[in-house]
């Protein structure tokens, strides 16, 4: 499988899935999160920069992946925003993964998400199909939830310089995490700040070979 840039965007009948990439029958599938605001009810713009900075991390997550048969996708908000207790976007999440079973079966799956995304993500891994998660410059505020992580393995990807999201809170999260007996690491990342374009090459090449690497430990369709 590779991944083509020119190909025409299949988006799911529900709405929330979109189908980048993928082979006839998916052994494996990789659904990322982009980021998104702590409030805010209406939906996406038209022109998503949050959606479009993972694009490149699509990219390279199926070009690591191309001898594989892998689904890319990305999950489709219907609000911009977080939205407290609603969860929009770990509910966005969870419909996205819902969908992805109906359609290819349960297959193990690797969720990447950025800010919000990084957040959803980490809700949206209690899913017996979520195998791991590789979060960029997570939100993740003080209390958030970490006993459901249990049989994942969880990577979170922070320039500690970033100033819109805190890497100590992901530390913390990662420290937490661990006691609970997940996998859980921590990754300073040398720059890039909170949109991670200085050194952008870095975070897409990490996150790919993460992500690749999460999958190879599971068997196919397993």
């Amino acid at each position: 499988m590779t991944y083509d840039a020119a190909r025409a965007v299949r988006r799911d009948a529900a709405g929330c899935l979109v189908v980048r990439s993928t082979p006839a029958v998916p052994a494996a599938a990789v659904l990322l999160l982009h980021g998104g605001r702590s409030e805010g009810l209406g939906p996406p713009p038209l022109v998503n920069l949050p959606a479009l900075r993972m694009r490149p991390f699509a990219s390279a997550v199926a070009r690591a992946l191309a001898d594989r048969d892998v689904l890319v996708a990305e999950v489709r908000y219907r609000h911009r925003g977080w939205n407290d207790a609603r969860r929009d976007a770990a509910v966005d999440a969870a419909a996205a993964l819902a969908r992805l079973r109906e359609r290819a079966g349960q297959i193990p799956v690797v969720l990447v998400g950025h800010s919000m995304g990084g957040r959803a993500a980490l809700r949206a891994a209690g899913d017996p199909m979520v195998r791991g998660v590789v979060a960029l410059a997570p939100w993740c505020p003080p209390g958030e939830p970490v006993e459901h992580l249990a049989g994942r393995t969880v990577h979170l990807l922070h320039d500690e310089a970033d100033r819109t999201t805190s890497a100590r809170e992901s530390w913390d999260l990662v420290r937490r995490a661990r006691a609970a007996g997940v996998e859980a690491t921590g990754i300073p990342m040398p720059s890039g700040g909170h949109a991670m374009l200085r050194g952008a090459a870095h975070w897409h090449r990490l996150t790919a070979e993460l992500t690749a690497a999460l999958l190879a430990r599971v068997e196919p369709g397993g």
